[in-house]
């Protein structure tokens, strides 16, 4: 061949390459609109894969008097008493007002007490991120997402905003040594902003407050409390302190647990930070997504982001994997005499009944003021590893089958709605991984069990090799008939657990 032939060839070749090249970079760019980010993102398979994450509420309501009355975790707004927003609902109302007048007589007037003089107690002195992980990581936990900043407008990180946990408080990047620690346990790190909703959250503490003070800056009196979202100034603020946790934390996970700045009125700002959050994820791992990003906006395409539904379940398999936020606490931020009205049975239900309709845990715990972790809490989430531990064969790694599964109890479609009824014998709920099939009984069976979607000629199109009880060596006795699959109650001696799972091996 002629050097000149060798010439073009090379160029050619060149060319082509730096096409395709473009090519590629174009097609794993996300553009900073809805329908981009629908076509471009992908739930990495680690977030499919680990099933379990536990989220952290920890912050300046966390070190307030552990006897206080029911706050809502919103002491920091009701503290200052009732407005028009408070008067929509009268039950919200007096609970604000009732706050207010605990507070004066426990720490004086709002005037002269204000939400600010709590962080000099909130010490965190006995924080321990590396124990905490390890704890959450043997509960069966494979990422953690602590909050980085409530509503509050408090930083859990050493941010440019001068009010943090670096520079007051705990005076330790709280964010660092949880990253540290997940990293340490070999769990992937998410972060939890609240931010967006700070505006309004102190509306009422604006009474109090004089110009030219630090206090000023925290209190958000820069910005209107009822038209924020409009308000270029505060959205270029909410994108900016947001960008600066994401460069800094680098999260595996993003949640941004409130509004964000919308294309009307906010200049597309919210989707601008989140197509921004997937680019650079983007870019550094080759065109591959290797991050999570979640809010609660129920009305977007779920197939642009991961959907959190705080305190709400699904009644039917989703198409997208979506989380299922829960709270062991009761009330997000730790209060002595506050705990879930969730059984650990129901617990356990509930979270095999999300993972069965494509769904991912995600279980709050709200540590003291100190930094550790309340007995209460601590105990239900062992009690809650015990039985993931003995079944995560049928839990890490599966994906959902053809049906969530069957019974009598009726799971309702709603956010901040989640079940708190027992669940039967009867209630079966399904999980794959391979050839095998995993079915979950959500309560001990007191006589024969018989999953009638697994009939003969039923969903399950491959024969029956064999079937196992998870934790146990015991041989099973099972039929498959037209009426279902029908197990032997023969084992119920060899377990205590509230919920069982069989392997159920096809060929």
């Amino acid at each position: 061949m002629s050097i000149k032939k060798l010439t073009t060839l090379f160029f050619l070749t060149l060319s082509t390459s730096f096409v395709f090249s473009q090519t590629q970079s174009t097609k794993n760019t996300i553009d900073a609109n809805w329908e981009s980010m629908a076509e471009h993102y992908e739930v990495p398979e680690w977030f499919k894969d680990g099933k379990i994450g536990v989220w952290m509420h920890w912050g300046i309501p966390s070190a307030i008097d552990e006897n206080r009355i029911e706050d809502g975790s919103h002491y920091g707004r009701r503290m200052y008493g009732s407005d028009a927003y408070d008067a929509r609902n009268e039950a919200d109302r007096i609970r604000t007002e009732k706050l207010t007048e605990w507070h004066t007589k426990r720490y004086g007037h709002p005037s002269e007490f204000g939400y600010e003089k709590f962080i000099a107690n909130f010490k965190a002195e006995n924080f321990d991120a590396n124990a905490i992980v390890k704890f959450v990581k043997d509960c069966g936990a494979r990422f953690i997402m602590p909050v980085a900043t409530h509503h509050d407008n408090f930083d859990m990180y050493d941010s440019f905003f001068p009010w943090n946990a670096v520079k007051m408080g705990p005076k330790k990047d709280i964010l660092k040594e949880w990253k540290n620690a997940a990293y340490q346990h070999h769990l992937k790190f998410g972060v939890s902003t609240h931010l967006y909703w700070s505006p309004r959250f102190f509306r009422t503490a604006r009474k109090f407050q004089k110009e030219g003070t630090p206090e000023w800056e925290f209190f958000n009196m820069d910005y209107d409390t009822a038209a924020f979202a409009s308000q270029d100034s505060w959205n270029q603020h909410w994108y900016k302190r947001s960008w600066d946790l994401i460069e800094k934390y680098d999260p595996d996970l993003f949640n941004n647990d409130s509004p964000y700045p919308t294309i009307k009125t906010g200049k597309g700002l919210g989707v601008k930070l989140f197509s921004d959050y997937l680019n650079r994820d983007l870019k550094e791992n080759n065109g591959k997504q290797t991050t999570v990003l979640s809010f609660k906006n129920a009305k977007e395409n779920k197939a642009a982001f991961t959907y959190n539904l705080e305190r709400g379940m699904f009644g039917e398999q989703q198409k997208y994997p979506w989380i299922w936020a829960t709270d062991l606490s009761g009330s997000w931020f730790y209060r002595k005499n506050s705990f879930t009205k969730m059984s650990l049975d129901v617990l356990i239900g509930n979270a095999i009944d999300a993972i069965s309709k494509n769904g991912i845990v995600m279980i709050n715990i709200a540590l003291k003021g100190d930094g550790t972790i309340p007995d209460n809490q601590r105990q239900m989430l062992s009690d809650f590893g015990t039985f993931v531990n003995i079944n995560k064969e049928g839990i890490y790694n599966t994906r959902p089958w053809k049906t969530f599964g069957e019974g009598p109890l009726e799971i309702v479609t709603k956010r901040a709605g989640e079940n708190l009824k027992p669940f039967s014998e009867k209630d079966i709920r399904f999980t794959k991984k391979g050839d095998n099939l995993y079915a979950f009984v959500l309560a001990p069976p007191t006589k024969d069990i018989l999953i009638k979607v697994l009939k003969t000629k039923g969903l399950l199109q491959k024969s029956i090799k064999d079937i196992q009880l998870l934790g146990s060596d015991k041989k099973i006795n099972w039929k498959q008939n037209s009426d279902g699959l029908a197990i032997k109650n023969n084992f119920k001696a060899i377990t205590n657990q509230s919920a069982i799972c069989f392997k159920i091996i096809t060929e």
